[in-house]
């Protein structure tokens, strides 16, 4: 069938080194939600030292020697791309796009209970409300901002459209599937060494800059891996073989 020869040399001869992923689109402007932040000291620092920046030191042992210096994760090493579920990914549009509740009328409601008759804490419950007026100001602000991303994604990011990094002006991806209805989050096939799965000359960096298909505005892109992905060989860019497997299936076959 198509592709079958291609598929054939790259799953025993091959490196991999393009696969379909999803990324969210954002401003330049918009800060970079903690994942994401942390993903990137660990590129560029490497695990250890990544570690050692995000969670720093945890006080002194019981033998009065200094603490370890990384959480204990039980064997878990965090991946160089975050790991996020559908519904994760979800909320995180929602925050990133202003799509929350607001907690200004709670905060109103509280005030008013707190306080029903008014009396000496006027003052406070003015204040109150100054701040839940502001809150909503700043959330309209981001909600509108976010609309104004969602429309323009959707015009350039068509099937084909080249993503190119602004940094060198390579091309290091191209977009599969239009971003889903209400969000910027789109599918594109990526070269693995742009995102830090591929090798160890190229980073994927929290600071980046692309241009999508024709136009000349600049955005930021951040890729994620579902939670079902493997782990992925940085040599080769398959599924990295766990070699515990493997000796326990070489004793299976010689029992």
């Amino acid at each position: 069938y198509l592709g079958q020869e291609l598929t054939a040399r790259s799953q025993f001869t091959g490196v991999v080194r393009k696969r379909i992923v999803p990324v969210m689109v954002v401003g330049t402007e918009m800060e970079v939600l903690r994942p994401w932040v942390m993903a990137s000291v660990i590129q560029e620092m490497g695990l250890e030292g990544g570690l050692d920046k995000i969670l720093g030191d945890f006080g002194v042992g019981e033998d009065g020697e200094k603490g370890k210096t990384k959480l204990e994760l039980g064997g878990y090493v965090p991946p160089p791309l975050p790991k996020i579920s559908s519904a994760g990914a979800g909320g995180i549009v929602a925050i990133m796009m202003g799509s929350v509740p607001t907690t200004a009328s709670s905060t109103t409601a509280e005030s008013e209970t707190s306080n029903p008759q008014g009396g000496e804490n006027v003052e406070e419950d003015e204040e109150q409300d100054l701040e839940a007026k502001q809150r909503q100001e700043e959330l309209q602000k981001v909600r509108l901002a976010g609309e104004r991303l969602q429309k323009e994604i959707a015009e350039l990011a068509e099937p084909g459209a080249s993503i190119v990094d602004k940094h060198d002006g390579k091309t290091i991806g191209k977009i599969v599937a239009p971003p889903a209805p209400g969000t910027t989050v789109l599918l594109a096939q990526m070269r693995l060494d742009r995102l830090g799965l591929l090798g160890d000359k190229e980073k994927w960096s929290r600071t980046n800059r692309i241009l999508i298909g024709d136009s000349t505005k600049e955005y930021r892109y951040l890729p994620y891996l579902p939670l079902w992905w493997p782990e992925i060989d940085p040599e080769t860019g398959k599924e990295k073989v766990v070699e515990e497997e493997e000796d326990g299936e070489e004793e299976l076959d010689d029992l």
